[in-house]
């Protein structure tokens, strides 16, 4: 029997989503990705006012519907995701908060990029813990270079969590090296459930990306919807 007190590292173990999460400790012989030392300063969306966050900007930014449907129809070229990194670490102290998860519970960490027309717009951060990388939710650790919420929107009963946003520096500790640019990014990022299991997912958008510009309504989605915090919020 397996005790919390042994320690694993990722490549020992054949089958990691199949132990308890308690059984998971990620002690020295845990190789984490440890690329971000400064984290952005993430805040709820609510305390961006109108002055930090104009209307325009505030329509995408905070759009609760798939951003991989936003970015297949946006004329801007094919579609296509590129993984530039998945491991088991140690989620960073903020995205523990965030998914209330004890403070030495490894998740599987997915890193991607976002391209249009073979240039990358959007940088994507994916926090799995290992507790909701099973059953219904077992398939997400074998994405490759699949885009997740092309996946997540499918779920029926999928529960969107309120946007915390972080304008960042282009040079940020967030961003992959290849990925900094001169300008800041804006960011955000929001907590799914599924069936009772919890993920995040956090979005960086690059220079290159186009924002879209029509109103939409809230809620356009029937499957991907956000809290009554986030509708009292934007009003």
């Amino acid at each position: 029997m397996l005790t919390p007190d042994q320690a694993f590292s990722p490549l020992e173990i054949k089958d990691p989503w199949r132990l308890k999460p308690s059984s998971f400790n990620p002690a020295s012989r845990l190789q984490a990705h440890r690329r971000i030392v400064n984290e952005p300063h993430w805040q709820p969306v609510r305390h961006f006012t109108c002055k930090a966050l104009a209307p325009g900007m505030r329509t995408w930014l905070t759009d609760d519907g798939s951003l991989t449907a936003r970015l297949m129809t946006s004329g801007h070229g094919a579609f296509s995701v590129q993984r530039l990194y998945q491991g088991w670490d140690v989620p960073l102290p903020s995205e523990r908060v965030l998914l209330e998860l004890p403070a030495r519970q490894l998740a599987l960490v997915r890193e991607v990029a976002l391209r249009l027309g073979g240039e990358t717009v959007v940088f994507a951060r994916s926090v799995f813990p290992i507790s909701s990388l099973a059953g219904s939710l077992a398939h997400l650790r074998r994405l490759q270079n699949k885009s997740l919420g092309a996946i997540l929107f499918k779920h029926p009963g999928m529960h969107r969590h309120p946007f915390e946003l972080a304008l960042m520096a282009g040079d940020s500790d967030y961003l992959p090296a290849s990925l900094k640019q001169a300008e800041p990014a804006w960011g955000r990022r929001s907590r799914f459930e599924i069936a009772g299991k919890r993920l995040m997912v956090s979005e960086v958008f690059l220079s290159a990306f186009t924002p879209w510009q029509e109103s939409l309504r809230v809620h356009r989605t029937q499957r991907g919807k956000v809290s009554s915090a986030f509708r009292a919020s934007t009003r």
